[in-house]
């Protein structure tokens, strides 16, 4: 087992901006109207550390896996047809709710040949219809021996920014952290 690959602090980045900005309302209303007036934002300062908490993963050194891209519990296991790379495929959808961690890892070793990005509604992304309908963000990743991969980054309903650190060119590492979804989203691959 392997954690080698993990540059990025225990907090996402993508949520220093919110937790800096409810710590700092917390703390004013304290200081200017006492602690029981300060006490939700307390809470909801902690619910936004939680929700941006990026905890380091193992990854299994193991030749061929395919990983789960995210935290969450998985709502389907389908034979589909692969909208990005028009063939069939085998889709895997993990639902993430807010008390999951939302970094998005890559699900295999590979180069990253395409991109496509779709803005959408922003429905329940537990329902199957969210893959299509949702904002998302859609990765085709080819691995060092050939086979396709796409890992579709997908909004929900209270989601509303899908943040994706990578580029056609650039080769993953399994297990690689590659992008977010703030509050509430869904990952297929």
């Amino acid at each position: 087992m392997s954690n080698s690959y993990y540059p990025h602090p225990i907090i996402a980045r993508e949520g220093w901006p919110f937790i800096a900005g409810i710590f700092a309302v917390a703390l004013l209303v304290q200081l200017m109207a006492g602690w029981l007036w300060a006490s939700p934002f307390w809470l909801i300062a902690l619910f936004i550390l939680q929700f941006f908490r990026d905890p380091p993963r193992v990854i299994p050194d193991l030749a061929g896996v395919v990983l789960a891209p995210a935290d969450g519990r998985i709502v389907a296991v389908d034979k589909v047809q692969d909208p990005y790379l028009m063939r069939e495929a085998l889709k895997v959808s993990v639902f993430m709710n807010v008390f999951n961690v939302h970094s998005n890892r890559s699900p295999v070793d590979g180069e990253i040949r395409n991109q496509w990005y779709f803005p959408g509604n922003f429905l329940n992304a537990s329902l199957s219809k969210a893959s299509l309908e949702n904002e998302r963000n859609a990765l085709w990743i080819q691995t060092d021996k050939g086979q396709n991969v796409t890992c579709v980054q997908i909004a929900g309903l209270v989601a509303k920014r899908i943040v994706c650190h990578v580029h056609p060119g650039e080769h993953l590492a399994c297990g690689q952290r590659f992008g977010f979804i703030r509050f509430g989203s869904r990952v297929d691959v």
